[in-house]
This record gives structure tokens, C-alpha cells and sequence, in this order.
């Protein structure tokens, strides 16, 4: 008989995408899910799977470039610097108009109402709107409005969200933490990226916080330069071949570290620098707090298994890694599985 699963889905930007792996990976092994708990990219990939169109999901976000991500950012300098209407639009075309009390299984969507200070489950009502409110992270994405409350990414308080599974009488938790801080082994999955649209992807990045403080019309006419010079270039240079830049225009190798991961290229993953702009400084402020609290709630509701993805491997906001970050689920899934079953069947 199949062992049936209540699984938790953690917050964590765009490593959320690695929720995708897990859950193949314990499909692959026989368990059924049986319920799921989600907490914003949790919430979005929980629901999604909940609706059943997952497969589909993860089609869309596989085949994006770094130009069909830039094209799905509609710029806002109000309460988040992405609307999100676009990104939003397109999962509501693939899960289509359904309510929560629908779905296939039990579903619960994290939120923080800042307006009353508290946290809010969607356990009921149309399935968008709390995906919506669930990944609404601040700073990035503006927040949702719901009567007269303003709501945001439920990662504020409750980042692992295990609690609303307790009671399902399940035969396993498994919980997905996207924040750990002791996987070091781990690294990303190697895929090649164009190096020329990679280059400018991340300076749109780090200008959209850095252009955060100025008016919005300033702001938005020095992005949509930017915008317009990106797309001038993608017209000429095939977005699946290599740049072929003479090997002394790139930029010089960082210095070794003994014990800092590197990838393929022998650049490391993440570099252990400050921010470089005012939305990478809030949201590294805001990894940080949901690191602390993920601790807070496995030590309150220890999950039977609990899966743990390096916050290290990227940084919150790329979300055009989905490929590598899908295969880097799979991947910890895997062992952490095969360490459960080992135990339990020694």
C-alpha cells in the first residue's frame, strides 16, 4: 500500500523551483501525496501541482531564455518593483479558474496580512489570488489588496509552513526547506547559458533596485533604455550559441577559496559579497529572517523527513535558473529519500 505523504513546501524566491524535482522524485518512488502546505514559490508550485498541471508548468518555465523572462517583467516603482501580471497571467492560463475547495487534494496557501499583523491560510476561494498573495515578496512583488487588507509573501512569518499538515493523518510530513545553511556539497546542475544575455540580465537585475529611490517616470524611462537595448541586441545574437567574445574580453576568474563551491567554469556559485543594489540588500535582509524562522518551525513541528536546499545555490530573484534548480531537487530528494529508506529498512 502506498504510503500517503502531507508535504510542505517552503518559501525561498526563485530556489522555489526546486519544489518541481522534489515532487517528481516522490512520485517516482511510489509515495502519494496526499496534501500540501505551500508558503509563496511553494504556494504557486503546491497549487499547481494540486490543479494538475504541473507538467505543463514546468514546460513553460524550461523553455524561457533570458529574454522571455526579461519580456515577463512589468516594471512597478510603487510597493514592488514587478507588478506581476504577466508571470501571473500565464500560470493562470495554464491552472485556469479554479477554487481551492476543488482541487484534487488539500491545499493551504501561506500569507502575512500586514494590515492586522497576522498570518492567513487560504484553505478555501479562488486558487490565483492566494498563489498571488503567497509570492507576493516584498520588495519584489507589489503586494495583493483584499478589502482592507495588504497582503504579502507569507516567508514574513511563517516560511515552512508545516503546522496546517499536522492533522492530516498522514503517514509521512516530508517538508522542503529552501533556506538551509549546512548542505555544502550541493552545487548547481551545469547548463550553458548565452554568457552576453546572462551579462545583461543580471545588470537589468541590479538596476531595478538601484533606480527603486527615484521617481517613477525617471525610473521607468532609464529601464525601458535598458530594455530597448537588450532587445536590440537579442534580435542579432542566437540566444541558444555561446558568445563568441576573444577569451581576453571576459572577466578575470575570482580568486580561489579552499572549500568555496565552484561551478563548472571554476566560478563560484555565489560570491560572498555585500549586495549590489538596495533590492538585493532587502532581500538578502529577508533571507536571512526566513532562515531564522524555518529553524524556529522545524524545532516547534519536526517534519519525518526534511529535505534541505542550499540557500547558497542562487540568489532569491533567478528565476531563469528553473532548469538547474529542477534537477537540484531531484538530486537532494534522491539521497535524502535513500538515507530514510536505508534507516527504516536496517
Amino acid at each position: 500500500m502506498k504510503k500517503r505523504v502531507a508535504l510542505v513546501l517552503g518559501s525561498g524566491g526563485a530556489r522555489g523551483y526546486a519544489h518541481i524535482g522534489v515532487i517528481e522524485e516522490i512520485e517516482r518512488r511510489g509515495y502519494d501525496i496526499a496534501c500540501i502546505a505551500g508558503c509563496s514559490m511553494g504556494a504557486v508550485v503546491g497549487g499547481i501541482y494540486s490543479a494538475g498541471k504541473l507538467d505543463e508548468y514546468r514546460n513553460w518555465i524550461e523553455s524561457l531564455d533570458y529574454l522571455d523572462v526579461l519580456r515577463l517583467v512589468d516594471v512597478s516603482f510603487r510597493l514592488g518593483a514587478i507588478r506581476g501580471e504577466k508571470v501571473f497571467g500565464q500560470i493562470r492560463k495554464i491552472v485556469g479558474e479554479i477554487n481551492i475547495e476543488d482541487l484534487r487534494i488539500p491545499y493551504t496557501a501561506v500569507a502575512t496580512d500586514l494590515t492586522n499583523q497576522q498570518e492567513i491560510w487560504f484553505q478555501e476561494g479562488c486558487l490565483h489570488q492566494a498563489m498571488r498573495a503567497s509570492a507576493a515578496i516584498p520588495s519584489l512583488f507589489t503586494p495583493v489588496m483584499q478589502g482592507n487588507r495588504m497582503l504579502v509573501d507569507g516567508g514574513i512569518l511563517n516560511p515552512l509552513p508545516i503546522v496546517p499538515v499536522v492533522s492530516s493523518h498522514c503517514d509521512l510530513i516530508i517538508a522542503v526547506n529552501l533556506n538551509s545553511t549546512n548542505q555544502r556539497h550541493y552545487k548547481m546542475p551545469v547548463i550553458e547559458r548565452p554568457a552576453a544575455f546572462k551579462s545583461r540580465f543580471n545588470s537589468l537585475l541590479n538596476s531595478l533596485g538601484s533606480k527603486m529611490p527615484f521617481r517613477r517616470k525617471q525610473a521607468e524611462q532609464l529601464l525601458l533604455l535598458e530594455k530597448e537595448a537588450l532587445m536590440a541586441e537579442a534580435a542579432e545574437i542566437n540566444p541558444w550559441v555561446e558568445s563568441a567574445e576573444p577569451e581576453a574580453q571576459q572577466p578575470a576568474a575570482a580568486p580561489e577559496r579552499d572549500g568555496a563551491p565552484k561551478s563548472a567554469t571554476g566560478s563560484f556559485i555565489i560570491d560572498n559579497v555585500g549586495p549590489a543594489s538596495l533590492l538585493d540588500l532587502i532581500n538578502q535582509s529577508f533571507e536571512v529572517m526566513q532562515t531564522s524562522l524555518a529553524q524556529y518551525k522545524i524545532a516547534g513541528y519536526p517534519p519525518d523527513i526534511l529535505i534541505n536546499v542550499p540557500k547558497r545555490v542562487c540568489r532569491f530573484f533567478e528565476f531563469y535558473k528553473a532548469p538547474e534548480l529542477i534537477a537540484l531537487g531531484r538530486e537532494i530528494a534522491r539521497d535524502t529519500l535513500d538515507r530514510y529508506e536505508n534507516e527504516r529498512d536496517s
